[in-house]
């Protein structure tokens, strides 16, 4: 078994740990050093100390009376939280009617998905705010500047993507479990919420975490599409280290402390959803 593996290895062995050590590092050092840094004083980041000559956790606490992260990092739960539930169900749904019937437009639809992917999101701030706001003079509704027209925004990008994972996850479910359940007398409704979507939630998790992550690392939209009480947590870190630049002394030990408060969430939504990921990008992979 082991000369059978080592049959099929592209690269020799001692290289391979080389380039292994090598990868890990370029990730681990700089978010070592943001760890560092945010247990570090101002100055000592400042005179660009490595490693603080005393450890603190000051930047933690001050952070938040610096900068407004609690309503960023409030709004940013809230409204990626909802894209990402909107998206993995619509999508969901949407892939199931393009997989299991038949219909006019239904290739151009799916083509059409995969064409909407390489549309530049910069391209298309311009139409959505002049849509956003000519729905509010024309319908009396107040987008611009609230959570819902945030959602909007986002779920009009992640539901392709969404929907186009779980078309390549659908694709590869047997057609004869739901054979059998209608022949048990179930319907649509009752084979798609109980049969399809607990077999498909690998995929749909994996839909779910990249909505939630292309609403919570989003700059562009957020600061267009919002005001101060909307500002989400990119906005919210935006704009505390926009005002820091020039100072005096910048703060850059509460600067790296906000960094790391902010990739939290990230962070824990992919440990807690770790099993369920590595199915779920692999899906559709192997017919």
């Amino acid at each position: 078994m082991t000369a059978a593996v080592e049959s099929h290895r592209l690269l020799p062995r001692p290289l391979l740990v080389i380039i292994t050590v090598a990868l890990c590092a370029a990730v681990l050092v700089p978010v070592l050093y943001i760890l560092l840094a945010s247990l570090n004083t101002d100055v000592g980041v400042a005179e660009g100390q490595f490693w603080p000559g005393s450890f603190s956790g000051e930047s933690y606490t001050k952070i938040w009376t610096t900068a407004d992260l609690t309503t960023g990092i409030g709004n940013s739960l809230l409204v990626c939280g909802l894209v990402a539930v909107a998206s993995a169900l619509l999508g969901t749904i949407t892939a199931y009617v393009l997989v299991r019937y038949t219909f006019f437009g239904r290739l151009t639809i799916l083509r059409g998905l995969v064409g909407l992917q390489s549309v530049p999101g910069t391209l298309m701030l311009l139409p959505v705010f002049v849509l956003f706001s000519s729905a509010g003079n024309y319908l009396g509704l107040t987008v611009i500047g609230t959570r819902w027209g945030l959602f909007l925004a986002y779920l009009t990008f992640a539901l392709p993507f969404s929907t186009w994972v779980m078309v390549t996850y659908l694709r590869g479910l047997p057609r004869e479990l739901e054979e059998a359940a209608r022949t048990d007398g179930a319907s649509t409704l009752v084979i798609l919420f109980r049969i399809i979507v607990p077999l498909s939630l690998p995929a749909i998790v994996v839909s779910g975490i990249f909505a939630f992550l292309l609403g919570w690392n989003d700059v562009l939209f957020a600061s267009v599409l919002t005001r101060p009480e909307t500002h989400t947590a990119a906005v919210a870190l935006q704009i505390f280290g926009t005002t820091q630049e020039g100072g005096a002394l910048p703060v850059y030990s509460q600067m790296m402390a906000a960094a790391l408060i902010c990739a939290a969430p990230v962070v824990l939504l992919y440990l807690v959803f770790q099993r369920y990921l590595v199915g779920g990008l692999t899906a559709g992979g192997v017919k």
